[in-house]
Formats: C-alpha cells, sequence, structure tokens
C-alpha cells in the first residue's frame, strides 16, 4: 500500500488555516506545509517574537507563504477570548482549525484561570478557542477541526472528575494522560454534535517525535533520553497524521491517524484506535459539561446528539 506523504494534499489555495502552537516542533512543520499548498495560515502562538522567527522560517522555505500572526495563550481564557475576536474580525470564514498547541509534564503549575497547567492548557484551551471560532467553520462546506492528541492518552486511568485540577496529589504524567484523553473524549462528543453539519472533527497523534515538548520530563527520563532517540522522529513526520488528518479528502469525522510503525510510534500517517475509555460515550458527555462549566463557553448550535 502507498505511504501518505504530503505530495498528497490537494491544493489548499482559497482556504484559511488556524494552527495553534506554530512557532514549533509539530506546528511549525504543519504551517509550513500548509502554507506551501497555498493556504492562508494563522500562525496562533503564545510568545509573539517566537512567532515572527518562524514565520521568517517558514517563508524562507515556501516564499511566497500567505501568513499570519496571531497572539494566544491557551492558558489564559481573557487571551483566548480577545484572539478569538481578533480572528472573527479578519476572517469571515475558517476552513481548519488545527488544536496542536501543548504542555507536556511539567513541575506542578497552574493556567491564569487556576486550572492545572496541562489540563487548563492541552483541553480547556482549545475546547474554548474551538467554541468560539465554531460560527466562522459551520457555514464552510469541507471545514475540519483537529485535535493532536498523544500515544499518552493511554497512560491516564481516566478523568478525575473529584480532584480535577490534581490539588490533592500532582502526577505529571498521569496529569498529561488525563489531558490528551480529554483532546480525544473532546473531539468524538464534538462529531457527534456536528453530525448534519458541514464540518467535521478529527483527532490526530504523532507518535513519538523528537520536539521541545519533551523538554520537562522528569530528570530519568531525560538522562536516557539519547538512548531512546532512535524511537523518535523528526517533526517533519511527526506532523504528517496531523496534515493527513486536515486534508486527506478521505478523511471522516471521528477518525483518529497516527503513525503506522511498531507501537504507532513512528512512520507514515493511517486509521488509529485510541483506548477504550476515549469512546466512552457518557465521559465524553461529562466532560463536556464540566468543560463548559469551567469556560463559560457553549456551542449553542450544536445538540447534544444523543445516541
Amino acid at each position: 500500500m502507498t505511504k501518505w506523504t504530503t505530495a498528497k494534499i490537494p491544493d489548499q489555495s482559497g482556504r484559511t488555516a488556524v494552527v495553534t502552537g506554530a512557532n514549533t516542533g509539530l506546528g511549525l512543520e504543519t504551517a509550513k506545509v500548509l502554507a506551501a499548498r497555498g493556504a492562508h495560515v494563522v500562525l496562533a502562538v503564545r510568545n509573539v517574537t517566537k512567532g515572527e522567527a518562524a514565520a521568517e522560517w517558514i517563508s524562507r522555505s515556501v516564499p511566497d507563504a500567505d501568513l499570519e500572526l496571531q497572539r494566544l495563550d491557551l492558558g489564559s481564557l481573557a487571551s483566548v477570548r480577545e484572539a478569538a475576536d481578533e480572528i472573527k474580525t479578519k476572517h469571515e470564514r475558517i476552513d481548519l482549525l488545527i488544536n496542536n498547541a501543548g504542555v507536556m509534564t511539567p513541575p506542578k503549575e497552574t493556567t491564569a484561570d487556576g486550572f492545572e497547567l496541562q489540563f487548563g492548557t492541552n483541553h480547556l484551551g482549545h475546547f474554548a478557542l474551538t467554541g468560539l471560532l465554531l460560527d466562522r467553520l459551520l457555514p464552510v462546506v469541507g471545514s475540519r477541526i483537529v485535535t493532536v492528541s498523544s500515544i499518552g492518552h493511554r497512560f491516564s486511568r481516566g478523568i478525575r472528575f473529584e480532584d480535577l485540577q490534581w490539588e490533592r496529589s500532582y502526577n505529571r504524567l498521569q496529569a498529561y494522560g488525563q489531558s490528551k484523553l480529554a483532546n480525544l473524549l473532546f473531539t468524538y462528543e464534538l462529531q457527534r454534535r456536528l453530525i448534519g453539519q458541514h464540518t467535521t472533527a478529527l483527532a490526530a497523534h504523532p507518535g513519538g517525535s523528537d520536539t521541545e515538548l519533551a523538554r520537562h520530563l522528569p530528570g530519568p527520563v531525560q538522562r536516557a533520553v539519547p538512548l531512546l532517540r532512535p524511537l523518535f522522529q523528526e517533526a517533519a513526520m511527526g506532523a504528517l497524521p496531523t496534515l493527513r488528518a486536515a486534508t486527506d479528502p478521505g478523511a471522516l469525522g471521528g477518525q483518529y491517524y497516527g503513525p503506522d510503525g511498531l507501537g504507532e510510534q513512528k512512520g507514515y500517517p493511517k486509521l488509529v484506535t485510541s483506548n477504550e475509555r476515549s469512546y466512552d460515550i457518557e465521559l465524553q458527555r461529562r466532560l463536556w459539561a464540566v468543560s463548559e462549566e469551567l469556560t463559560d463557553v457553549t456551542f449553542p448550535v450544536l445538540q447534544d446528539a444523543r445516541a
């Protein structure tokens, strides 16, 4: 079977793509490829200086890249609202929203709103951004929302509704897994609510990618990284599942893409499955309700599609 590569991406001219965390790693590679295919790419970044450097880097590879910088701090709901308002002022339509930005296994920290940093940034920030931008996606035929999860979701024991912000105790790996499980629960519930609409929701994971995201790994794991490096792939390969979910004409709402290699660590993108917990409809609905309450963002045009 032929491997899926960027050569299979259709022309993206006339399309607008918003990519969070587009200043480094997977987001940077995703933005570069979309720009090379003709999309107008909004680089939604926390650090504008780094975003400017990213735009320059993309432009060196893609001289005619159509890029736009947007400040977005997913760890602040005020920033998310401000960014969404600015994007909507500039754009009547959005074709692709790629929820890529994230943090991985930092020491215990909280967001500006008091949420555990990983859950607040990786899930709640993207939940709010998606809800606030949705009216620019819904009228657009073929529009997609792609949320980047991780094989780390498999390490999660579930969603700790009794201690969602890890105030009683904190395990950075478990908290990361919870946030990545939340990405999938959100995607599957969103897709169910999007049935009958022009927009679809999909998820992807990069496998083991050699990016800055791993800079907060615990000391023993950090020391082992040189030995484990053969298990990781470059960001350009890690971005392929996201790009396939975003652009493959055959990709369907609710699908999940990851690498085709052993353990989904490396390789070319293929359709994969997530763990059993992620498909729990009641868990999806419960997380959705809690997320609406915590962010004060609702998706008013979407009904709770009962199975």
